[in-house]
């Protein structure tokens, strides 16, 4: 297989000479003091080592074993795990990420060059991290700041991934019809019960533990309307409880995992 070499001489020509990034960001009063030239190219550079030393050479190896379902578990193809790791510590989940939860803070025009990079080193690989970062994109927009503080951090580094749990056997693109539930519980908690597939990394041995976001239908008092909400799920139940005070444990979504809400994202 040809060795991946990051276009790191066209991601500067375009981010530099094509848009000028760097006057921009120093205009936003958000990234001026975030973001500058010279930490973009140490980020490319750096980005370009982990992505061609690291992910590329488990390229077509990983796509040839494909993961392994045993015993209720996911374990992902050889070397899967201790890339992602060395991904992890390199701070590269969060590299969009908002620095209050420990975040990279770097604006999507510099975390896109990431993704490119990542995706096209190894595509099965980058999924993970890709999942991850639109949960978190959801959580920072939508949360209530006890929600960010419990979760972003974790997820920013590394420690936990997360999905995107939507589309039923039944709906293909059609949300609307949807059968999974949530049910109100007396102490503010939900109950999620009903069966989502396409889930992807909905279960690896990467992390220690999964946020799923999960769309349940939440029927309404008001003629029987329907209501979607986002919901977030932990597959691990080896978290502290003090994050979870209100939270219960619901029926299985998935036969092999089971999942609690915290409570819903707003609407």
């Amino acid at each position: 297989m040809a060795d991946y070499k990051a276009p790191l001489r066209d991601m500067r020509f375009v981010l530099n000479e094509v848009f000028e990034v760097a006057k921009l960001w120093a205009e936003l009063p958000a990234l001026a003091e975030t973001v500058d030239a010279e930490t973009v190219e140490a980020i490319l550079e750096e980005a370009g080592k982990v992505t061609s030393k690291s992910i590329a050479p488990l390229s077509r190896a990983a796509d040839e074993e494909g993961c392994h379902w045993a015993d209720g578990a996911v374990t992902t193809p050889a070397g899967f795990p201790q890339a992602y790791q060395t991904y992890a510590e390199g701070g590269w989940v969060g590299v969009g990420g908002d620095p209050a939860y420990g975040g990279m803070g770097m604006p999507k025009a510099v975390s896109a060059q990431v993704e490119e990079m990542v995706n096209s080193a190894s595509l099965s690989f980058g999924l993970y991290p890709m999942l991850t970062a639109g949960a978190c994109l959801s959580i920072n927009a939508h949360a209530s700041e006890e929600l960010k503080a419990a979760y972003l951090p974790n997820m920013y580094a590394g420690v936990w991934a997360g999905s995107m749990c939507l589309t039923e056997p039944h709906a293909g693109t059609d949300l609307g019809i949807i059968r999974t539930k949530a049910e109100p519980q007396a102490d503010g908690s939900y109950k999620v019960s009903g069966t989502k597939i396409f889930i992807t990394g909905g279960e690896h041995d990467l992390t220690e533990n999964i946020i799923h976001l999960v769309l349940p239908n939440c029927r309404t008092h008001r003629r029987g309307r329907k209501a979607f909400r986002c919901f977030w799920c932990r597959s691990s139940w080896s978290m502290p409880m003090a994050a979870w005070a209100h939270a219960t444990r619901p029926t299985a979504v998935r036969s092999n995992t089971r999942w609690a809400s915290r409570r819903p994202l707003p609407a």
